[in-house]
């Protein structure tokens, strides 16, 4: 089969296969009475071999010593061409998102193309203080795309810029609100908790509901933050986490403040006494946790309180008996 007709079956440019021939990858088993190249079955085999290896990223020079050398073992390539392959795929999706971003700023120019860049850059500077510069200019000079804010604002770990970044997101409005529920979906808790944080921010309905989501999460740190923001709220439903930070000693106070607050409503002093009483009878809570909800007891309002401080004024933990005397006496005293 002459040069042309292979060049029709195979796909392969008739000036590749003189390429290929003059590597020695594929070299022509024939020749006509007139000099030209006659391919012969074999050699198209080898055509097609050389164009499959090559599909999967392999050089033209390692693609003869895949076929002519015996001891030629594919794991290592294949392993390393795995590798050069995900780097690729991150360089390419880190550009992806990076032209997104750009194109969801909307730029009027490439002047605001270039100033776009230059804070998506500074936003993961390893200087603290340019990720806290950028975050301030998302809201003052250049609108940085939503997206770029909240997965800064999901990754920082230094306070002020991530509360920077959160007073940024809350400036933007509602519109990062679906994207920080993606991270609370989050499998790393620091993650989620920022998310919590971030939403905190944010005063829409929206964010309280996914407050009230929250918690539900398994670790205490995220249900807490999001428990402290729904009670300043005046959300009820976070009570049993509040009662939970008391008992485990995380921001306790802070927890008992928003139950004081929470205790504004008759009603809901009555059921919030009710429950720290409920947690105080739990035969396994250590001394310094009963100490802790005693003192709880110290703002709620009401005869649930009140009655609930004259039993424990009997208690046989003496720090518990004399917090709850002298609480009790503080309130016949008002």
């Amino acid at each position: 089969m002459l040069i042309g007709d292979v060049a029709r079956r195979s796909g392969v440019s008739a000036r590749m296969l003189r390429h290929y021939d003059a590597l020695g990858l594929v070299r022509p088993t024939g020749r006509t009475g007139a000099g030209y190249r006659e391919y012969s079955s074999e050699d198209i085999r080898r055509i097609f071999h050389i164009e499959s290896l090559r599909s999967l990223g392999l050089s033209l020079r390692e693609v003869g010593r895949a076929l002519d050398d015996p001891g030629f073992k594919p794991s290592q390539l294949v392993d390393d061409l795995i590798r050069q392959t995900r780097e690729r795929i991150a360089r390419e999706t880190e550009l992806l998102t990076r032209l997104r971003r750009i194109g969801a700023a909307e730029p009027a120019g490439w002047e605001d193309v270039l100033q776009t860049v230059a804070l998506l850059h500074a936003l993961g500077s390893e200087s603290a203080g340019k990720r806290q510069r950028a975050a301030l200019a998302s809201v003052e000079e250049v609108a940085v795309p939503v997206e770029a804010l909240v997965e800064a604002a999901l990754s920082e770990t230094d306070p002020n810029v991530a509360g920077a970044l959160r007073w940024a997101l809350a400036q933007s409005g509602d519109g990062g609100l679906a994207l920080l529920a993606q991270g609370l979906r989050s499998p790393v808790a620091d993650v989620r908790e920022r998310a919590v944080q971030s939403i905190a921010e944010i005063p829409a309905d929206e964010a309280t509901a996914l407050l009230r989501d929250a918690l539900t999460d398994a670790d205490l740190a995220v249900r807490g933050c999001a428990a402290l923001v729904l009670g300043s709220r005046g959300v009820s439903d976070a009570v049993p986490t509040l009662i939970d930070m008391i008992v485990e000693g995380m921001n306790d106070v802070d927890a008992a403040d928003a139950l004081h607050a929470l205790a504004s409503d008759p009603a809901s002093a009555d059921r919030i006494a009710t429950s720290l009483v409920d947690r105080l009878a739990n035969g396994t809570i250590e001394t310094p946790a009963r100490r802790r909800l005693t003192q709880a007891l110290a703002d709620i309002p009401g005869s649930t309180t009140s009655r609930a401080l004259a039993d424990l004024s009997h208690d046989e933990d003496r720090g518990v008996a004399l917090t709850a005397a002298y609480l009790l006496e503080l309130r016949s005293a008002r």
